[in-house]
């Protein structure tokens, strides 16, 4: 009999002595630094275009709406793929797009406009999305079954790292050189004004050109790396039509809480910096190092989270990380000033596991259809897109950035909801 991901374990689950083994996990986790650390260049985005191109809060959301709706189109397209031509494939395709899309920052800099900047961010999504489709699976099936969260999760904490590293990087070299807005230039000259937009853009050629180098070299050398496939187990659903992975319970919920979830976690950390700036009055550039600090935050308790995995049951410790959360976010809404910067940053401790967590229960048996699964899951991070947006309309109609937090309150309340009623998966 098949054991539930949420017992505690303690080894994270592959075999060290297994060369091919241990050499394919340590690839995979350099693939969830990179797709981490190009995630956490939008909250730098996000302040840097809003003062080159005046944007309202709700415009800087579309950043994260061309980030996040590119994972609902492309999840499934990635789960046929990858069922079709297997995970190497997958994430090849994937490392390909998101090299393309980092160079296409070059000419939308160059242009000096703000949609041609969405349109490149969409397709570095476009192969985040395979390369999630295919990674997260494989590390869970990479290994012991029975400590696949905690592998996970271990794997996920070098996406931590980069939520670190990427904002006070990209804070370095993005918005280092200039705090100033578009909007306090509007006694410009027309052409003045256009020379002050492209110079602002094109601060971020530097950072997106050097990913898309590292990114286009990783690719070759994956090229020429034999990872072993992982092959489902062949279960007695495995004759069933593929709609029935949709009467699963376990996996139904498990892509609600993951909308809400990821929902939570890009209003928190896109809207980290502009929420600084605005609250505790920062400049942006010292803004971006309390957003690398949320960033530490964020990587030290998907840590502390794996460790802590070793004793205590998976669904167990979301609740006590998601009631956590609810505080702490109804706590940055009350405080004024560093204060409700120091809840936000608390904040991003504890949702660190939730992604993960939420993801290994929510595919746990599936067998043959563990792959759509996987798509499904990947199709939930759509909340990433649509939430942020109600947030930025929240912002702009309140003129206080503050009162949007009601949002993320309201997505980790769901995720709450869910690891309170989490049942030990059965398929039927």
């Amino acid at each position: 009999m098949m054991k539930s991901p949420t017992e505690s374990v303690h080894t994270t689950g592959f075999d060290h002595n297994n060369k091919s083994q241990f050499f394919a996990l340590i690839i995979i986790i350099s693939l969830f630094f990179f797709w981490g650390f190009v995630h956490n260049l939008d909250p730098v985005l996000i302040p840097h275009l809003k003062g080159a191109f005046d944007l309202s809060d709700l415009e800087t959301a579309l950043i994260d709406f061309s980030v996040f709706i590119a994972y609902f189109f492309m999840a499934l397209p990635a789960g046929i793929f990858i069922k079709k031509f297997g995970y190497k494939n997958g994430m090849l395709l994937g490392l390909a797009l998101f090299s393309t899309g980092a160079f296409l920052f070059i000419p939308s800099a160059n242009t000096g406009t703000y949609y041609y900047f969405l349109a490149a961010l969409f397709i570095i999504a476009c192969g985040l999305a395979f390369l999630e489709t295919a990674a997260n699976p494989y590390v869970i099936a990479l290994g012991n079954p029975k400590t696949a969260t905690e592998r996970l999760n271990f794997a996920q904490s070098f996406n931590g790292l980069a939520a670190f590293l990427a904002p006070i990087i990209g804070g370095k070299f993005i918005l280092s050189q200039s705090d100033i807005a578009y909007s306090e230039h509007i006694s410009m000259s027309e052409e003045v004004k256009r020379q002050f937009i492209i110079a602002q853009a094109s601060t971020v050629k530097g950072p997106y050109f050097t990913l898309g180098v590292i990114i286009l070299i990783i690719a070759i050398l994956f090229f020429f790396i034999k990872l072993p496939e992982i092959k489902e187990e062949h279960t007695n659903e495995s004759k069933a039509p593929m709609w029935h992975i949709l009467k699963i319970k376990h996996l139904r919920s498990a892509v609600i809480a993951q909308f809400f979830y990821v929902g939570a976690q890009v209003c928190i950390l896109s809207f980290f910096i502009r929420f600084a700036s605005s609250i505790a009055e920062l400049p942006l550039s010292e803004a971006s190092w309390y957003a690398g600090g949320a960033g530490l935050a964020f990587m030290t308790g998907r840590f502390v989270g794996t460790f802590l995995m070793k004793f205590i049951g998976a669904h167990f410790l979301l609740i006590c990380y998601a009631l956590a959360c609810v505080i702490l976010t109804i706590f940055a809404i009350l405080s004024a000033g560093i204060s409700a910067v120091y809840g936000l940053i608390g904040i991003s401790f504890f949702m660190s596991i939730m992604f993960p967590t939420i993801f290994s229960m929510g595919i746990f048996g599936l067998g043959k259809f563990t792959k759509f699964g996987s798509s499904l899951m990947v199709m939930s991070v759509v909340g990433g897109a649509i939430l942020p947006l109600v947030m930025g309309f929240i912002s702009d109609y309140t003129e206080k950035i503050q009162l949007g937090l009601y949002i993320p309150l309201l997505c980790f309340a769901v995720v709450l909801l869910f690891a309170l009623r989490f049942r030990k998966p059965t398929i039927d």
